[in-house]
């Protein structure tokens, strides 16, 4: 099908951006990559009044390092994460992760930034942002500010960004000292949104687990951290049993939905397994 009419805004910088969604009328979106919003205009499931084109904005693309922090801009593609030497050495989830986004066309195209404001449960990278203790910068009318990502996915395809505000950067904390990292996805075939999945960091000290990092990814509206089977893991031997028994407790407080793909007591089961799997991995074993 062929999308209702719109205006077209194809602005070179964050205020000429914002100047535009201020500008665009009553239903404005933002276009990244593409690959979300493209499609449901062209089955006119979204008809908007104007169309914000964030391609030319080079100040939203690119990895930098700030301390301990590194800094990826919204508008960074996923093979452009993949990729990156910084987001290897400091941030290996984000990168093992992002290879399992849909297919090598659309991780061309589509962006960090526009996946995770796209906030669909199924996505790979809310989950991960959110075991990395991320922070969302936005950018308003109002100015900047910063939301911890526990706080910036509101509900379902729901973030926290307000009337005007753009996501403009992703600051994701550097892990330091003897962390492992493990993304665990389970679909139904190849390049398809997650059924179930788990992003695992473990920081290991003197044989034992010190911290681990958990989120989920489809247990719920938005992603979930297993807090459960982390409190379990804190302090526990790296073995298979104390692992295991921790996992048993990973779709505590979650609510899974129940859909064509799975039902709901298939997903907890999931979480289950493929926690236990990642932890383990993330773990050395």
């Amino acid at each position: 099908m062929i999308p209702a009419p719109f205006a077209y805004e194809r602005p070179t910088t964050v205020d000429e951006a914002l100047q535009a969604i201020a500008a665009g009328g009553e239903d404005v979106k933002i276009l990244a990559g593409g690959q979300s919003l493209i499609p449901v205009m062209r089955l006119r499931l979204a008809a908007p009044e104007t169309v914000v084109d964030l391609t030319r904005v080079t100040e939203l693309r690119g990895v930098r390092e700030e301390g301990d922090v590194l800094v990826i801009g919204a508008m960074t593609t996923h093979h452009d994460v993949i990729t990156d030497p910084l987001i290897a050495q400091h941030a290996p989830l984000i990168a093992e992760a992002t290879e399992t986004v849909a297919d090598r066309q659309v991780r061309h195209r589509g962006t960090f930034g526009g996946a995770l404001a796209h906030a669909d449960p199924a996505g790979d990278l809310p989950a991960v942002a959110l075991a990395l203790d991320a922070e969302f910068v936005l950018a308003g009318p109002n100015g900047r500010r910063t939301v911890g990502a526990s706080d910036f996915f509101v509900d379902y395809l729901t973030t926290a960004l307000e009337e005007g505000e753009l996501l403009v950067e992703i600051r994701v904390p550097k892990l330091t000292g003897s962390w492992g990292v493990r993304y665990e996805k389970f679909n139904r075939v190849a390049q398809a949104w997650s059924i179930v999945a788990v992003a695992a960091a473990v920081r290991r000290e003197n044989g034992h687990i010190a911290e681990a990092r958990i989120g989920l990814t489809n247990m719920g509206p938005t992603p979930l951290r297993a807090r459960a089977t982390e409190a379990a893991l804190a302090g526990a031997a790296v073995t298979a049993e104390a692992i295991a028994d921790a996992a048993r407790s990973a779709a505590e407080g979650t609510s899974p939905s129940s859909d064509l793909n799975a039902q709901a007591d298939y997903r907890e089961h999931l979480a289950q397994v493929l926690t236990r799997r990642a932890v383990s991995a993330a773990a050395g074993l």
